[in-house]
């Protein structure tokens, strides 16, 4: 009786613990909804999703591959709303949206950085032969970008407008700013004839109208923040990235994959990204600038802390992170980031 009782009692107490530890899936999302937006600057998020990278980073951690949902947007502000009402679980976008973003939930949804996308440029493009700087810019001469004040071209226009004008003059050409979407504003430009001059815009909207002989380059953001930078980064709310540690985790290690296949394979990444996007651009034009040396796709934050200093000290947030740590989840701190 003496080893029946201790069977069955060790019995009870295995069968306690197995009930007590939560499941692979417990701390998982079943669906996950990831946001992107237009652009080469997003061909990770386009990698992971054609190769479904984060199912199967799902499942090697010994989940349950989720039910991945993908949406698209032509801008931060939309991606935000739809965020913070619980109908999306990634947005994506720029860094100076994050950062405002992350400043105006800290006390509520407490939005942070998941990973960066990698470090890009932007170029700011004219079709106006006699505008050569900022200077140059007439009050007829309007700029597109995605979204007025708020987008991250039209925070690295007023860190240039700047160190053009001086200090205060940060704000003085946000005046003849309007807000499109990239392939709308690109197709302004270059159609000629309208009221959009300027276009300040990411790759591939930029390469395809330095084409035109008629198009040229005013500055380029690496101009303006001294060097390479992070240009987009994937966020999520705190309340997301709690619940679903594994599924974090796991979007992480799918994004990790997603930049060593567009590394080692970028014909390929190329070609994936025309199939997405239902592109027309020759796959070549499309590889040249995967493999441009001032692009680089990983998920480690760079100059992050260039961007929050200035929208701190022009009030556009009410104080500087300490770090860039303070912008992003844990999941992302051991990288050498900045």
């Amino acid at each position: 009786m003496t080893t029946l009782r201790a069977a069955a009692s060790a019995f009870l107490l295995s069968l306690a613990a197995a009930i007590a530890l939560p499941s692979p899936a417990a701390d998982a999302a079943e669906t996950v909804r990831i946001a992107q937006q237009f652009g080469v600057a997003y061909l990770p998020l386009t990698v992971m999703k054609e190769k479904r990278l984060l199912e199967r980073a799902a499942e090697r951690r010994g989940g349950k591959a989720p039910t991945v949902e993908w949406l698209q947007f032509s801008g931060a502000p939309a991606m935000n709303d739809a965020l913070i009402s619980g109908n999306l679980d990634f947005a994506s976008g720029g860094i100076s949206p994050l950062i405002t973003t992350w400043d105006k939930t800290r006390r509520s949804l407490g939005v942070r950085g998941v990973a960066a996308l990698g470090d890009m440029p932007n170029e700011l493009t004219t079709n106006r032969a006699e505008i050569r700087t900022l200077r140059d810019f007439t009050d007829r001469d309007k700029i597109a970008l995605p979204a007025v004040k708020v987008s991250f071209q039209a925070v690295v226009l007023e860190m240039a407008a700047e160190q053009a004008f001086g200090p205060g003059n940060a704000g003085r050409l946000d005046g003849i700013t309007v807000s499109m979407a990239h392939p709308d504003a690109a197709a302004a430009l270059l159609s000629g004839g309208t009221e959009i001059a300027g276009h300040f815009t990411s790759p591939p909207f930029s390469n395809q109208e330095l084409l035109d002989p008629k198009i040229h380059r005013v500055l380029s953001s690496y101009d303006v923040v001294g060097g390479p930078h992070t240009f987009n980064v994937v966020w999520a709310t705190a309340k997301f990235h709690d619940a679903n540690p594994e599924t974090v985790a796991a979007f992480i290690e799918a994004l990790d994959e997603a930049d060593a296949a567009i590394r080692d394979d970028p014909a390929n990444a190329a070609r994936l990204y025309l199939a997405a996007e239902g592109s027309k651009m020759p796959a070549e034009q499309v590889e040249r600038i995967i493999r441009a040396p001032d692009n680089s796709f990983t998920a480690t934050p760079h100059a992050t802390m260039k961007f929050a200093t200035f929208l701190a000290r022009t009030g556009a947030i009410k104080a500087a992170p300490a770090d860039w740590k303070e912008l992003f989840f844990p999941e992302i701190h051991g990288r050498e980031g900045s």
